[in-house]
């Protein structure tokens, strides 16, 4: 009988070592490979002029690099390729009401990727990354509107972020509380499940009569705005 491969590790540098809550921690490459997946926000943070600064903006991959986009007046992403940034991706999945305050907690995917990242010159490149990052949010938006010009292109900065290094923390199920002290209060414990999904398209108010919304964007109506894991 042949034996599965065996998946692919996470990087183990100081970085992302698990310190707090080990048991959430997930040392495969298939995890951060699934969170990426999920979803198509993220949150870039980086120090500029000895600051903080931590941005929200949508990504896409390639499966060995994650790709950020701005204007090229952002100040995050024009101090990001001199300087190491860590990007987080988290999917709330529920809450977990305890019977305790103190062992409330939150049901969540995240993922947590450093390194100094890439300005992104090269213009086939550039519209390569950009295609996966808005087919990444949009499948088929990229394919249906018009590319970005020559002058757009100017205006935009384009970042690629090696995966190399990342950590990823999973947490699941219920309170841990039930087979403590607590579990005598006789009150409700358990969670809060919650999810994220696409509503029915809306029409910009100048579109001209005629301009049906196109299959690609219908059809997400109703679906998760976050994939959930597969059970």
């Amino acid at each position: 009988m042949q034996q599965s491969p065996r998946p692919t590790p996470l990087s183990g540098t100081e970085r992302t070592r698990h310190r707090r809550l080990r048991e959430q921690g997930r040392d495969d490459r298939a995890a951060l490979d699934a969170i990426l997946g999920a979803g198509f926000l993220c949150h870039l943070g980086v120090v500029v002029d000895g600051h903080p600064m931590v941005v929200p903006t949508v990504y896409g991959t390639d499966g060995h690099s994650l790709y950020l986009h701005g204007s090229v007046a952002s100040r995050s992403l024009v101090a990001s390729p001199d300087a190491t940034v860590c990007v987080t991706v988290t999917h709330v999945d529920g809450l977990v009401l305890a019977r305790s305050v103190f062992e409330h907690g939150v049901n969540y995917r995240s993922a947590m990727i450093y390194g100094t990242p890439r300005l992104v010159t090269d213009p086939e490149e550039k519209l390569t990354g950009l295609a996966r990052l808005t087919e990444h949010a949009t499948p088929g938006q990229w394919d249906y509107a018009r590319r970005p010009s020559r002058k757009e292109l100017a205006a935009t900065a384009l970042l690629a972020l090696s995966l190399d290094e990342a950590s990823v923390k999973i947490r699941t199920g219920p309170p841990d509380d039930g087979d403590g002290p607590d579990a005598a209060l006789g009150i409700w414990a358990g969670t809060l499940p919650m999810t994220l999904s696409f509503g029915e398209p809306v029409p910009d108010p100048v579109l001209p009569e005629g301009i049906d919304t196109p299959p690609h964007i219908a059809s997400r109506a109703g679906t998760p705005a976050t994939l959930l894991p597969e059970a």
